[in-house]
């Protein structure tokens, strides 16, 4: 690893997971990064499962559905729709499992993600409020903190080529 900052803390009193990541890329990329469906694809989900977006919008009220794909073709899906967004600093989505009929299986939680840049060194913070511990426990027990880590290891590899 190197010396960019990564912090990840969790606290289930206020059903929050706290992600902050600092990658050596200008702050334009990261943000085509997390915002354009063919560059999200190629790290969001850990590997070996691949992330499949069936379709994206991203504008306010807008929606991406997607897959994550397991080697042996199962998919889960997801849908993440756009609550706010101001360009290349903040935007926040409601992010839900759904069903491949894009049924969402509620509750879901709220992601709220910052973009800072300074000398070179683009920062995400993000904030994902749970709305039930019972979810927030689920998505602890099936690895979130590792899997997400490594996206965010493949989106770092991305943002270095």
């Amino acid at each position: 690893m190197n010396n960019l900052g990564f912090e990840f803390t969790v606290n289930k009193e206020s059903l929050t997971v706290n992600i902050t990541r600092e990658f050596n890329a200008a702050l334009e990329l990261v943000w085509d990064a997390w915002t354009k469906p063919e560059i999200l694809d190629q790290w969001w989900a850990p590997k070996p499962w691949v992330s499949k977006t069936k379709y994206m919008n991203f504008v306010v009220e807008g929606k991406r559905f997607y897959a994550m794909v397991s080697p042996d073709g199962q998919e889960r899906w997801s849908i993440q729709k756009y609550t706010s967004i101001s360009p290349r600093t903040n935007f926040k989505m409601f992010n839900t499992f759904a069903d491949k009929d894009e049924n969402p299986e509620l509750p879901g939680s709220n992601w709220d993600l910052n973009f800072s840049e300074q000398n070179g060194i683009t920062k995400v913070s993000i904030i994902i409020k749970n709305e039930s511990l019972t979810r927030m426990e689920k998505m602890i027990e099936m690895g979130f903190k590792q899997g997400f880590s490594a996206c965010l290891d493949q989106l770092e590899e991305i943002l270095s080529n």
